[in-house]
């Protein structure tokens, strides 16, 4: 693919403050909007199943509006039919009317030629009748998710719907004890959405142009990862995408932006917060890297004695800047920081800010520090958070 003159040069802190403000942390949150706008503006919000302080697409929203209450971010993403459960970036909640652009991607499973679990014969059609009759309902209503203890091990009920989910045949309506709660789509999705009427070409533009204004700016390989795309599939649409060329510096390689984002400098006041490993701010490395100089990786599937900033570390953003990481624990009403890596002793006061926060949104009274990486800060935080807990 040969890339097109850039229309712009932006400096690397221009580009890290188009990617703040595109990740909705620069600039006055739209509380107006609540978590339905911030799950818009993202496009995505990944699900996973690790609970420290909350699961990750409760810190999400918590990371742009503050201290919004739990029950409410449930609400706002399964009530009213507003968004759908599928694979994106992973596993994702994504707006509802997102639907029809993951029609290529659903034809793409349809014509998989091989599975990871075998499908026994006419279960598939039982599933689909059961829950024509009585949906929704879980895998384990469905006649169980699996045939033994072990996590892998799925009972046949559970390979047919879950293929159906990725067909499009079935939705998660909700997550119930974080068990998927399925219906089927034809009840579940909206009848003007509710096709796969949109060729392949269409479907990328879309996620493609989607992937774009909520990073920013980005390069191939950052436009391609935010819904795991192709990089072939980027090439082929991203010029109809909406998107424009840019150059940032350091950067190394051709960069695209939403030329909305280029239209105003960023301005505004920063997000002080913990973030979720899995937030979309930090979700691709080597862009995290590029951006912040910050090196960020989940340890929680390391062996425990190679961890090194521990099992759940999240990153802390402060002034627009990662500025160290927390290791968090609940015991009781006790937010426990395992483990705090700071960058340095001004950073002090912006990692006790984020951890006072997040103690109170959770219902915690008081915050146990364990260990600090530089011994020297671990007072200096500890006065800092009896100063802010009061």
């Amino acid at each position: 693919m040969t890339t097109p003159r850039p229309i712009a040069d932006l400096s690397a802190d221009e580009a890290r403050r188009i990617a703040l403000r595109a990740q909705g942390f620069l600039g006055a949150p739209d509380r107006r909007s609540g978590v339905r706008g911030i799950l818009r503006h993202l496009g995505a919000i990944q699900l996973d199943t690790i609970s420290v302080l909350a699961r990750s697409h409760e810190l999400v929203p918590y990371a742009r509006l503050g201290a919004v209450g739990r029950k409410t971010v449930e609400d706002a993403y399964w009530q009213d039919t507003h968004s759908f459960e599928y694979w994106s970036h992973a596993a994702c909640i994504l707006p509802i009317e997102e639907w029809p652009h993951f029609a290529f991607r659903r034809r793409a499973y349809r014509n998989r030629p091989h599975w990871n679990h075998d499908l026994p014969d006419g279960v598939y059609d039982q599933v689909i009748k059961q829950l024509r009759s009585e949906g929704p309902l879980t895998a384990t209503e469905l006649g169980g998710a699996k045939r033994t203890s072990d996590w892998w091990d799925w009972s046949g009920s559970k390979v047919a719907v879950e293929r159906a989910l990725m067909y499009g045949e079935v939705v998660c309506v909700e997550r119930r004890g974080w068990k998927r709660l399925y219906d089927l789509a034809e009840r579940a999705v909206p009848e003007e959405l509710l096709h796969d009427e949109l060729d392949d070409a269409e479907c990328l533009r879309r996620l493609v142009g989607l992937a774009g204004r909520s990073l920013g700016v980005g390069t191939r390989a950052d436009i391609a990862d935010y819904h795991r795309l192709k990089g072939e599939q980027v090439d082929a649409v991203i010029a109809e995408s909406g998107l424009v060329p840019v150059s940032v510096e350091g950067w190394g390689k051709p960069a695209w932006a939403d030329p909305a984002a280029l239209e105003t400098p960023p301005r505004g006041r920063h997000r002080t917060t913990l973030l979720s490993p899995f937030d979309s701010l930090i979700w691709e490395r080597a862009r995290t890297e590029r951006i912040f100089g910050f090196t960020h990786r989940l340890e929680a599937y390391v062996p425990k004695q190679k961890r090194v900033y521990g099992y759940f570390a999240m990153p802390v953003l402060a002034g627009g800047r990662l500025v160290g990481r927390v290791d968090p624990a609940r015991e009781g009403r006790t937010l426990v920081a395992k483990q705090v890596t700071l960058d340095g002793p001004k950073a002090v006061p912006a990692v006790a800010q984020a951890l006072a926060e997040a103690a109170t949104w959770v219902d915690c009274t008081n915050i146990r520090v364990e260990r600090v990486e530089a011994p020297d800060l671990r007072e200096p935080l500890n006065v800092e958070l009896a100063r802010l807990l009061g």
